[in-house]
This record gives structure tokens, C-alpha cells and sequence, in this order.
């Protein structure tokens, strides 16, 4: 028997070839780096994905030219195996020319568990006034990995054997002529003219086992300020969903999530003009777009003095007055003091202006960094800034980005932003009892040991 280590490895067998490892890739495509200023859309297609992943996966974008500064859709998977494209609209009118960085995480959340995967490519903005020679040469050098040109009357043959990919841009100009010959296996081969397209490998990350790694995961909690001082809010109540409910105020059997009180001078009326709110009154989700609200009760609501219309989404802004409801006025009476890629600050301008706010944001979504600028009111940006994130709620630093996990402890008044005594409660109504779906919820106090 001959030893493998007297000589190099016998040659493998004619007509076989290993199989290539094919790596999950994200395919961009429809850049056009001329339209310097002007709306682009961005064509992104998956291939390679594992088949065991979810039919439906959630993609997150995050950048400095997507509206709002994130952007969420969805991968559909047909039922040929492929995925439809998802395409992404951005304008880079009035952004100072250079490049941005795009941030995409894939999410598959499946029987087996959930996957994610991540990729971060640039987009080049480049000067009004640059020539078309000019991008192609800076997008050539950082995104091709061969260059072959033929030039007056010259011949440039380029031939390949696949197995790797490849990113080749053949010129042929003045009479040259080009031969471009892939002799790759069977399969899809992409050739593009006058187009800038390329694929971003994705990587795939390790997920934490065992469940959320927050150490107290919740989708609903709340800030409890003991003594509120020059115009604070005693509550801040906190909600991470991807849809969040506002209605009558109920103790036992509560339809909507935020609960409403009417306020007098005298404090919170649970009868009264309170009974005129809608067990469920209105509901605010999440678009691909920001922020909208709809109209879903008896009694209407208005937008600025304006009334939308029921069941008639209406997108939120910043300074938007929302009054429930269009019949009796005074009832309730907010406004949009925040509208963030990740959430949105609602604010009450009548009596109980001094009770409660309301910090709405995404689920288990982080804003990025470096942490995206938003239109916010003085009121609003005097809060913390939180995100949900890995099953719960969070502190962010804005100056040195740390990031702390919100327990009920008592070491909340090390947080920037965050007022001496204040205390986290795991709970958005924590003075109060409510039982919800047959579940009793109790104040701290009341508390059974």
C-alpha cells in the first residue's frame, strides 16, 4: 500500500467535482449612483438560504439614508423554493456626498428555533457634479474583483470554471473586442450591462439558547417617579408590540393595552366622561413607513382637529394632537412628542398631564448605532431613551452608548435621564388592580409576600 505522506494526493476521478458549499447571499441590485439627490430604489433578492429556515423572514434595515433611519419588511418564499424580492426606497436629496452604511438582519423564526443572519454593505453618494467615469471608477475598485478592458481594437478573452464567485467587469471599447466565456455548471449565471450590481455574503449569528437572555423579559412595564419635579411625569408607561390598543380604562377584563382615564382637577374620573372612551378607542402600529393610527371605536377621534375617518390609517408625526373622541371634547387629549425609527413618546396635554406618558416602541428592536436622529419635542427628549430588545427593556446612554438591562432593583437613579426616586416595575398599571384574562395583577404594596 502506498503511503499518502511519500507524494502529493492521487488526482480525483474524471468528470467529478466536489460539491461547492453555497453560501447565503444577499443579491443588490438597481443602484444608480448618478441619480445623485434624487429617489433610488435598492432590488435585494436571497439565494442560498438553508431550506429548513421559515417561509417568512422579518429583514431589518438600518441606515442613515432609509426614512426614519430603519426599515422592516418581509422575504416570502414561493412555492418554487425562491424568494420574492423585497425593494427599498431612499432619497440622498440634501446628504453630503460620501459613504453610508447599510446595516440588514435576516431573521427566520421557525419550529426548529429562531436563526438570524447579517450583512452591511455601502452606498456611495457621490459629488452633483461627478462624472459618470468617475463613480463607475470608484465603484469598480471597491466592488469588482477582476478588470479586463480592450481597447483599440484589441481582444480580451476571459474565461472561468466556476466554483467561486466572482464579481468581473469586461470592457470593450474603440473596436476592441471581448470574449467572455464562464464555462460554469449548470445554473444561473448573471450577466448585467450598464447596471451596478453586486452580493453581500451574509453571516449567520449564534443565538443565545435557553430563551431571551434579558434577565427580566417583559412587553410591558413602567417608571414610577416618587416625587415629579418641574413638570415630569409621575408614570411612564412602557409598551414593546408591534401593535399597541388604547381604550376605556377597566379593572377586571381590560380590551385595550394603554387605559385611559378622563382627568379633572381633581384627578382621575373613572366614571363619568371616562365611560364615553371605547373599550378599544384606537390602535398605533408599526409600517414600513413609520408610525400610523387608526380609528376603531364608537365615539371617533381627531387628528388635529380633523376627524380621519374609522378603520382609516393615518400616519403619526411629531406635534400631532390626538383627542378622544370627535363627539365630547376633553375627554382625553395627547400629543406625538416623539416619532423615532423605534418607537414614538405620546404625551397628555389636559389634566393628567402630570400623571402618565407613554413610550411606545418596537419589539425586540434595536435602533443601531450610531443611534439615528429624530424630531422630538423638549418634553421628549428630557425622557430616557429605551428600546426593547432580547424579550425586554432597556437603558441607552446617549453619550456613551451603554446599554442596561431594566430590572425592578433600585439602582435606577445611576441612569442618565432618569429622575431621583424612581423605581422600574415590570407592570405599565402598578398602582392598580387589574386582572386581565384572568390573571390578577397587584400594586407592590398590595402585594401577597
Amino acid at each position: 500500500m502506498r503511503d499518502a505522506r511519500s507524494g502529493p494526493p492521487a488526482a480525483p476521478l474524471a468528470g467529478y467535482s466536489a460539491p461547492a458549499r453555497v453560501h447565503p447571499q444577499l443579491h443588490i441590485s438597481g443602484f444608480d449612483p448618478r441619480a445623485a439627490g434624487g429617489r433610488q430604489s435598492l432590488k435585494m433578492e436571497l439565494r442560498g438560504m438553508p431550506q429548513d429556515c421559515a417561509p417568512q423572514l422579518s429583514v431589518q434595515l438600518r441606515a442613515e439614508l432609509i426614512p426614519h433611519g430603519s426599515l422592516r419588511q418581509q422575504f416570502i418564499r414561493s412555492v418554487h423554493g425562491d424568494w420574492r424580492p423585497v425593494f427599498v426606497e431612499f432619497s440622498s436629496r440634501g446628504k453630503e456626498h460620501g459613504q453610508y452604511q447599510i446595516h440588514a438582519e435576516i431573521v427566520s423564526k421557525a419550529d426548529a428555533g429562531q436563526r438570524q443572519w447579517e450583512c452591511t454593505f455601502v452606498i456611495l453618494v457621490p459629488r452633483v457634479d461627478a462624472s459618470l467615469s468617475e463613480i463607475h471608477r470608484t465603484f469598480l475598485s471597491t466592488h469588482k474583483n477582476v478588470r479586463v478592458m480592450a481597447d483599440d481594437a484589441a481582444i480580451a478573452r476571459v474565461s472561468g470554471q466556476g466554483g467561486h464567485t466572482m464579481d468581473i467587469d469586461v470592457t470593450a471599447r474603440n473596436a476592441g473586442i471581448a470574449h467572455l466565456d464562464l464555462g460554469a455548471p449548470p445554473g444561473k449565471v448573471d450577466v448585467g450591462y450598464s447596471t451596478i450590481a453586486w452580493d453581500e455574503d451574509l453571516i449567520e449569528i449564534e443565538q443565545p439558547r435557553g430563551g431571551p437572555s434579558h434577565p427580566h423579559p417583559t412587553l410591558a412595564a413602567s417608571f414610577i417617579n416618587a416625587a415629579p419635579e418641574n413638570g415630569a411625569c409621575r408614570h411612564i408607561r412602557l409598551f414593546a408590540m408591534e401593535e399597541v390598543s388604547f381604550g376605556r380604562f377597566e379593572q377586571a377584563e381590560p380590551e385595550a393595552d394603554v387605559l385611559l382615564h378622563h382627568f379633572s382637577a381633581e384627578g382621575p374620573d373613572a366614571a363619568g366622561l371616562t365611560r364615553r372612551l371605547s373599550g378599544r378607542h384606537a390602535v398605533i402600529r408599526r409600517t414600513r413607513n413609520g408610525f400610523e393610527i387608526e380609528d376603531v371605536s364608537r365615539y371617533g377621534l381627531l387628528l388635529d382637529g380633523a376627524w380621519p375617518g374609522k378603520n382609516k390609517p393615518a400616519p403619526l408625526r411629531t406635534g400631532m394632537k390626538i383627542e378622544m373622541s370627535a363627539s365630547i371634547k376633553g375627554i382625553v387629549l395627547l400629543e406625538v412628542s416623539a416619532v423615532m425609527p423605534h418607537g414614538v413618546i405620546l404625551h397628555r396635554i389636559d389634566e393628567g398631564a402630570r400623571a402618565e406618558c407613554f413610550v411606545l416602541l418596537a419589539a425586540d428592536t434595536h435602533p443601531g448605532y450610531p443611534l439615528p436622529r429624530h424630531n422630538a419635542l423638549p418634553k421628549a427628549t428630557s425622557l430616557p431613551l429605551l428600546m426593547h430588545h432580547q424579550g425586554g427593556f432597556w437603558h441607552i446612554d446617549q453619550l456613551t452608548g451603554k446599554e442596561t438591562a431594566l430590572a425592578p432593583t433600585p439602582k435606577q437613579e445611576k441612569l442618565s435621564r432618569v429622575p431621583a426616586h424612581t423605581r422600574f416595575a415590570s407592570d405599565p398599571y402598578p398602582e392598580h388592580w387589574i386582572v386581565r384574562s384572568g390573571a390578577a395583577h397587584l400594586p407592590p404594596a398590595e402585594a401577597p409576600a
